[in-house]
């Protein structure tokens, strides 16, 4: 069992090895799937819980508005002024097919900032409006017990 260099019989060897290559890929693989997530995250806010719920998936397309907990207002996680919301909303809904926006809200936050939100929303032609919510975990209750 003799080892070719290359050298002696004829010229140099030109295979690619491709070891190093699938290494590679799979470490991005890998890089991928830890950031994705982490890319999806937007506003930090405390969900609200809610017992009867229902899991959508989440696209890329779905436009998103956060209310954090000092009445501040996030369209696709970029912050905007209050009163700026509806034509904001109308300008990225313009070339939508889809045009669903999800309401993700502090659950401290007052119930008139979500509803004014929603008015905004309502101005902008926006009639599909969901609210995002945590799931609530087996054997937590809600309650005076």
């Amino acid at each position: 069992m003799a080892m070719d260099l290359g050298g002696a019989k004829g010229g140099v060897k030109s295979d690619i090895n491709v070891t190093p290559l699938c290494d590679v890929m799979l470490v991005l693989l890998i890089i991928m799937m830890i950031v994705a997530p982490l890319l999806q995250q937007g506003v930090a806010v405390k969900l609200p819980v809610a017992g009867n719920t229902t899991d959508k998936p989440e696209t890329q397309e779905q436009t998103v508005v956060a209310i954090a907990r000092d009445k501040s207002m996030y369209l696709n996680a970029r912050p905007i002024r209050e009163g700026e919301l509806a034509t904001k909303v109308n300008e990225l809904l313009e070339n939508k097919k889809e045009k669903t926006v999800v309401i993700r809200a502090d659950e401290e936050v007052e119930y008139g900032a979500v509803m004014a939100a929603m008015d905004q929303l309502r101005q902008a032609g926006v009639e599909d409006i969901g609210l995002i919510t945590d799931p609530k975990r087996a054997g937590s209750t809600t309650g005076g017990k």
